[in-house]
């Protein structure tokens, strides 16, 4: 009989990052399917220090949850820019345009919410000086 749940090394989840060509600034590991979740989207994102997400990002229906593990940086969330550093806990709701930028230390961020497969849009360029 297979356990009632499951545990997964997020280190050990493929970072996508590379195949959107963003490989040296940054790690990005999608662990919903690793960890079998049906309804709970969960990722774990790494920026090195100083870069900016070159795109930003809205959802349709889910709410999320950021979490800062390590470092620093900053979050625009519309037309709003909010200094984050660790265990900073941020909730966003689905359609608030949101991106990150690392700090001095770099910024290291677990994100999760409920999971609608297909559901988000990119905006690439969103967040320019």
């Amino acid at each position: 009989m297979a356990a009632p749940y499951t545990r997964v090394k997020l280190d050990d989840v493929k970072d996508s990052a590379p195949d959107f060509g963003l490989g040296e600034d940054q790690q990005s590991r999608f662990a919903t399917e690793a960890v079998g979740s049906e309804d709970i989207g969960v990722s774990h994102h790494r920026f090195s220090p100083g870069v900016r997400q070159a795109f930003g990002h809205r959802h349709d229906e889910p709410e999320e949850v950021y979490v800062v593990l390590s470092g620093s940086g900053r979050i625009k969330l519309g037309d709003e820019i909010l200094d984050i550093e660790r265990l900073d806990a941020i909730r966003v709701q689905a359609e608030v345009i949101r991106a990150f930028e690392a700090g001095p230390d770099g910024l290291e961020v677990l994100a999760f919410g409920p999971h609608h497969r297909g559901d988000g849009e990119v905006i690439q360029g969103w967040w320019s000086d």
